[in-house]
């Protein structure tokens, strides 16, 4: 799917009659939990650089709704486009419209893929997902190798939206760890789709729960669906400390989770370093400073030990 440019466009583009340093910032869903941590982040760090205004508009997971948005940038003239997609899909076609139109974009969290090939003026900021899967897996082996169970559990997964790569690797890369180390022998009882969403995650560890099938451990893609999984699972009288559930994100629901004993581990994805480096690397490419195509944010595993150090990070 492309973006078309009007001659217009082009014309008022090359009048500069736009006010300068506004950023034209396109959210995937102001509704999800770790996309209102990102925007707060943003908005946060804008104030911060001195002559950069910003501009939110909300795709709410709808990828013409957001090709929409981009276009309306473009006509306004922004001086440069921060955005969380919406589809993967629709990446190559931002990025030809923002090129044409010379306008630096910065893809944020939600890999576009190929970033090695973006054009100039573009760059992705957002952490290496497979290292959250990776972490997550380490965790689960590590408690149920505890358990007694690392040969013999059943684990669920709950992925994200499949039109995000971070769904795809965070998936893969979990199911590889825990293939390839002490929990080898552990079965994947099902792995479904509940698109980020704690409603769709709880329906989905409902119906699990409805089949009748032991669940030892319940891994989701983020800490929205954890949560979910852990409504459902309490809703339907199971009792948490026999099963493992591991969330992505640490945000301060789901550490509020783990205070109680439902959460047992999730991986703190830090959106506010995020969000101020995607705002750094718009104001850089803006500037014609070089800028490297990738900039990556650590990952890092929150468990009760630690816990509290994440209290006050996002």
């Amino acid at each position: 799917m492309k973006l078309a440019l009007s001659a217009a466009v082009m014309a008022g583009l090359m009048t500069g009659t736009v006010s300068a340093e506004t950023l034209g910032i396109s959210m995937q869903s102001f509704d999800n939990n770790f996309q209102t941590l990102l925007r707060e982040g943003l908005q946060a760090r804008a104030s911060e650089v001195k002559g950069t205004n910003v501009q939110f508009e909300d795709a709410q997971t709808d990828i013409s709704k957001q090709l929409n948005q981009i276009n309306n940038f473009i006509a306004a003239g922004v001086d440069g486009i921060i955005l969380t997609l919406a589809d993967a899909s629709a990446a190559p076609g931002i990025s030809e419209a923002a090129q044409k139109a010379n306008i630096p974009l910065v893809y944020l969290n939600l890999e576009p893929g190929n970033v090695g090939q973006l054009p100039d003026k573009q760059a992705y900021v957002g952490s290496k997902e497979t290292d959250a899967g990776t972490q997550a897996a380490q965790a689960a082996c590590d408690l149920l190798k505890k358990n007694g169970k690392e040969s013999t559990a059943q684990v669920y997964i709950l992925m994200g939206d499949l039109a995000h790569q971070a769904s795809r690797d965070r998936t893969s890369s979990f199911k590889d760890t825990l293939a390839a180390g002490d929990c080898k022998g552990v079965t994947i009882a099902d792995e479904q789709s509940a698109a980020w969403t704690r409603t769709n995650a709880m329906d989905m560890t409902t119906n699990w729960i409805t089949a009748g099938r032991p669940i030892d451990v319940v891994y989701a893609n983020n800490d929205e669906m954890a949560l979910g999984a852990i409504q459902a699972l309490k809703s339907s009288g199971v009792l948490m400390d026999d099963v493992i559930v591991i969330g992505i994100d640490a945000t301060q629901d789901a550490l509020a989770a783990m205070t109680v004993g439902d959460l047992d581990a999730t991986v703190f994805q830090n959106a506010k370093a995020q969000s101020a480096s995607a705002i750094d690397a718009a104001v850089a490419l803006m500037s014609g400073k070089p800028l490297e195509k990738q900039v990556m944010v650590p990952f890092e595993l929150v468990t009760p030990a630690n816990m509290n150090e994440y209290a006050h990070r996002n």
